[in-house]
């Protein structure tokens, strides 16, 4: 793989640990502003609509635009959001910081995933969509705990001033290391024809999956820590390290769902999304045995996160002559799922349901994700076109100004 994309996953590495790190963080950040539980909470949730906000209208300003500068541009402006957090005086310069860090997130994946897959051959472009993605999953395996032992000892904006130092890293990398051709400027038509991929009805079901296939796990995994305590019976101390084994499920399965989807993503992703529908069922009736515990958690990330190569690569099949604001909307939609799982977690637990409705709940939603690729992969085999690799002559989809695949850009 080009060395280029490790620094792409650098990139990724500081951007997920800004997104979670800040979860362990929370206790010291409201002590240190004066403000509730609750108040620090809308620090992550801030984020997460900030994210959706800049994967889409931060993508459509620059889709004229050479990529390579854009990226390096995105991760300047991840620099100074990350430099107001860690300077905060209060919590709304805080809150400010992340908003403004979270605005590239977004951009710099959707993006990011364009490039990484133009600097490698047809065959190999979800391998290098993972790998990009490698950086996200490290936030979780190594980021999130460092960090937030970093945070305890020294002071959390400690935690704030490294993830700035790792964002100047990354853009020297970006700068040195991504070649100029992966950052092409977009097809003619700029905006106008990036919206022009919106009017495949495959698009926008593979968004949907995103939205319920990612949703599921999260859904699950927001309240983990509550089922990990007051139903398996963990002590607390341990749930940090119960986490650790979480992200080492999901480094693999980011980095085996990226291969098997180069193979062919719809197979891919049907399997996937069922076995983790399965694992959740699984996971909530079997929470209170620690053992079988554990192997969910290595499961459950490993599948969960086994989705995000293939949906990626979906999307951005299906919007090829102009895939870059379709990439930035599937990033978006992956916090959209954030955003479901997480909400409809908290209502089963606040109807009194206890705390492994929110797993049941994963598992709905996953299930439902599963409904909908089955849906979408029955009408791409109906349409002629077999979402495999990307690149494949075979499966890539016709010139959609040929009368042939118009029904591939039909409505849903």
């Amino acid at each position: 793989m080009p060395i280029g994309l490790i620094a792409l996953a650098l990139g990724g590495f500081g951007i997920g640990l800004t997104e979670f790190v800040i979860m362990g963080l929370l206790p010291e950040v409201a002590a240190d502003f004066g403000v509730t539980e609750a108040s620090a909470g809308w620090l992550i949730s801030g984020y997460a609509l900030a994210v959706v906000v800049g994967a889409l209208g931060l993508t459509a300003a620059v889709t004229r635009l050479d990529r390579k500068p854009v990226l390096a541009g995105l991760l300047v402006l991840f620099i100074v959001g990350n430099l107001l957090s860690a300077t905060a005086a209060d919590y709304w310069p805080m809150m400010l910081g992340r908003v403004i860090a979270a605005l590239a997130h977004g951009a710099f994946f959707g993006i990011g995933a364009v490039v990484a897959a133009d600097m490698v051959a047809p065959t190999k472009k979800a391998g290098a969509i993972a790998l990009m993605f490698t950086g996200l999953t490290a936030a979780n395996v190594l980021g999130v705990p460092f960090g937030t032992l970093l945070g305890q000892a020294a002071g959390w904006r400690a935690t704030f001033w490294a993830i700035t130092v790792i964002g100047v890293v990354a853009l020297a990398g970006i700068l040195a290391l991504v070649p100029g051709t992966a950052g092409r400027k977009g097809d003619a038509g700029g905006l106008r024809r990036e919206l022009q991929a919106f009017r495949s009805g495959q698009v926008w079901l593979s968004i949907v999956v995103t939205i319920l296939g990612f949703g599921g796990m999260f859904g699950a995994f927001t309240y983990i820590a509550y089922t990990l305590t007051e139903v398996s019976g963990f002590a607390s101390t341990t749930v940090p390290w119960l986490l650790i084994i979480f992200g080492v499920g999901l480094f693999a399965g980011n980095t085996l769902g990226g291969r098997a989807a180069d193979r062919n993503v719809d197979r891919t992703l049907l399997v996937v999304l069922a076995a983790l529908s399965a694992i959740l069922v699984v996971f909530a009736l079997t929470a209170a045995n620690q053992a079988v515990t554990v192997a969910s958690l290595v499961l459950m990330g490993g599948f969960g996160f086994a989705t995000v190569p293939g949906l990626q690569m979906r999307v951005m099949k299906y919007a090829s002559t102009a895939p870059t604001l379709a990439s930035g909307a599937n990033i978006g939609a992956f916090n959209v799922g954030n955003a479901l799982g997480a909400w409809l977690g908290g209502v089963t637990i606040t109807a009194g349901l206890g705390y492994t409705s929110p797993i049941w709940a994963g598992a709905g939603i996953t299930l439902a994700g599963l409904v909908v690729m089955a849906l979408a992969a029955a009408k791409a085999r109906r349409s002629g076109v077999v979402a495999g690799g990307l690149g494949n002559a075979a499966d890539s989809p016709a010139d959609p100004a040929k009368p042939a695949v118009r029904e591939v850009h039909a409505g849903l």
